[in-house]
């Protein structure tokens, strides 16, 4: 059986690191909760509001899935994205995002997602990635990220835009 997770990406430079290196980077503190990420395990991409530098026009969203192709390791080099270096990672088979600045809403589905037992203070969550999804979570997620999501040569240019737009 595969676990399936929801990873939160809260800068355009980091999505974009994800998305055109097809791999996932996680810092040193988060060991715990990487080493039960497998090979195998199905990821889904959420970005914060923050992301793209305008919260109060974007919304916290699930943007992509993919496939983990490598269990969680130690990187041979650590990545620095920012001001944040990352030590552990994994390999990615990304199989689909949707469009730039869509995808699905996180904040009305929690009152439904075992993930957040506490509607109430579900954003806090999110501060401990990867968040583990519960099979019924993950068929309401597909349920509504299925009809978004496109393949990533699709969309790509624009989130490497986009994250070059963020920085500047």
């Amino acid at each position: 059986m595969t676990g399936a997770y929801l990873v939160v990406i809260s800068d355009a430079a980091a999505l974009a690191w994800v998305l055109g290196e097809r791999r996932m980077a996680f810092p040193e503190a988060r060991r715990r909760q990487v080493d039960a990420l497998s090979k195998g395990d199905e990821v889904f991409i959420y970005t914060a509001r923050g992301c793209f530098n305008n919260p109060t026009r974007d919304r916290g969203r699930i943007i992509g899935y993919a496939k983990a192709t490598t269990s969680a390791l130690d990187l041979d080099e650590p990545v620095t994205i920012g001001h944040r270096t990352f030590t552990l990672g994994c390999g990615l088979r990304v199989l689909g995002v949707a469009p730039l600045r869509t995808g699905v809403e996180l904040a009305p589905l929690v009152h439904r997602l075992d993930a957040f037992p506490d509607p109430a203070s579900w954003s806090a969550r999110l501060r401990q990635p990867p968040l583990s999804l519960s099979e019924a979570d993950v068929a309401s997620i597909r349920e509504q990220l299925d009809l978004l999501i496109e393949p990533l040569s699709n969309h790509l240019a624009d989130y490497l835009t986009q994250a070059k737009l963020s920085i500047t």
